[in-house]
């Protein structure tokens, strides 16, 4: 095909976006015989600062595939436990090591290697066809149903014409705003700034974070290098980026002494990079011809890194849903509105539970003039450390956190009859809709 030319491709599924929710799905379809055609815009997956916290419930699946020794093969470092410091007060914060699952830890994994083990593992299904810097400009709609896509490639347009086409295309899908889909935005308080700096031996292995007046920071340990999430302001970049690179150098080491011999790894703001963060989701995930899943129905907040192992679990019911359909060559608005019914209860819980974290946690931390104190049941795990085995509130959100069946309705609703807390078991309750 030469450079210009238009070319013309049939599938029964074209899959736009080559993140986790995209790779996933495209993996699985072929997987089962689906011919799938998986488009990113990019020429690789190398891009920096993405999610690349990979919960239990991801690596259970990949236990589940067969695939979780040669994932672990993987480079990653292992988190098991957070700590969190609040003002003066040093917090245990989550521990995994009791979670019925095969890993009992959080995969720190560079998103790209986990994108590339995915496509390497498509790739071994003739069904499969990943394609690269191709990006979808526009939808192709016929009888009032969505027929296929057109999109940008090095050697000209590609028209695809398929039986479903899959928003998986992020926070910002062409998909979702070419198909005219309307998302609720519920708000964020707070922006993040994503940095590296050189971690040392000597330093201390636990991930966590710290929260001081006006100030929050969250350490990632990746290796060689900590990944960090300075916390501001929504909005607060431009008056960030007023005060100079020397201020900014001076709160990180602020609030982490022990950065102080290597701070000036941050030579300008290039070395800084901005997560605008969004929390919305679609009133309607689909319509005729095509559906949207991970952050391209509901993007998430970066607190608790769930993002990644959301739209996994999203790939994961679309694909279980829709496979026998796409083989038949029937797909109908009943199957692709079963998926919504499937994922919006675990999509909202989690929305929720971010939401409720930021407006009494976050919020209120970034606008404080005075030492924050750490709420009465963070003081109490932090005391009473059986706590955080003994007590249903911990274990259950743990398990709505991490555990891949925790989108079970019904099995959360008879969870939440058995909490203590009135106010938490409203929360669940009303969740569950």
């Amino acid at each position: 095909m030469t450079n210009g030319a238009m070319n013309t491709q049939n599938t029964q599924c074209c899959i736009v976006g080559g993140g986790p929710a995209g790779m996933m799905l495209g993996f699985l379809l072929a997987r089962a015989g689906v011919r799938v055609v998986v488009l990113e815009k990019h020429a690789d997956f190398l891009r920096d600062f993405r999610g690349d916290t990979v919960h239990p419930s991801t690596l259970e699946l990949m236990y589940e595939l067969g695939l979780l020794d040669k994932f672990l093969k993987l480079p990653h470092r292992k988190v098991d436990r957070l700590s969190l410091q609040i003002g003066e007060q040093h917090v245990r914060m989550i521990d995994l090591t009791h979670l019925p699952t095969h890993c009992k830890y959080i995969a720190l994994m560079p998103q790209w290697d986990f994108l590339n083990f995915l496509a390497d593992h498509g790739r071994r299904y003739k069904q499969f066809d990943l394609r690269m810097r191709a990006e979808a400009t526009n939808l192709i709609e016929e009888g009032g149903r969505i027929v296929g896509l057109r999109a940008n490639t090095p050697d000209g347009e590609l028209v695809i014409r398929a039986d479903l086409v899959v928003g998986c295309d992020g926070r910002h899908s062409t998909v979702r705003e070419k198909a005219g889909l309307r998302s609720e935005d519920y708000g964020a308080p707070m922006d993040v700034l994503w940095f590296r700096i050189t971690r040392r031996n000597s330093d201390d292995a636990e991930v966590f974070g710290h929260i001081e007046a006006g100030m929050m920071l969250v350490m990632l340990d990746r290796g060689d290098y900590w990944q960090c999430a300075y916390v501001i302001p929504k909005g607060g970049i431009e008056r960030v980026k007023a005060s100079g690179i020397e201020a900014f150098r001076n709160r990180v080491v602020e609030l982490s002494p022990f950065l102080a011999d290597r701070i000036g790894e941050l030579k300008s703001f290039d070395d800084v990079k901005l997560l605008s963060v969004t929390v919305d989701r679609l009133r309607q995930w689909w319509r005729p011809g095509l559906i949207c899943i991970g952050d391209a129905a509901h993007a998430m907040s970066p607190i608790g890194g769930v993002g990644i192992n959301i739209a996994v679990q999203d790939a994961v019911a679309a694909a279980n849903r829709l496979a026998a359909p796409l083989n038949a060559g029937r797909v109908t608005d009943d199957d692709l509105q079963a998926i919504q019914q499937r994922r919006t209860f675990p999509a909202r819980l989690t929305q929720q539970i971010q939401l409720t974290m930021q407006n009494r946690i976050i919020s209120p931390a970034l606008q404080a003039t005075r030492q924050p104190k750490p709420p009465v049941l963070f003081r109490l795990f932090d005391a009473f450390p059986l706590l955080r085995r003994a007590l249903p509130l911990r274990r259950r959100f743990a398990a709505a956190w991490s555990l891949s069946r925790a989108n079970d309705r019904m099995r959360l609703r008879r969870a939440a009859a058995r909490f203590g807390a009135p106010r938490v078991r409203r929360a669940l309750l009303a969740a569950s809709g």
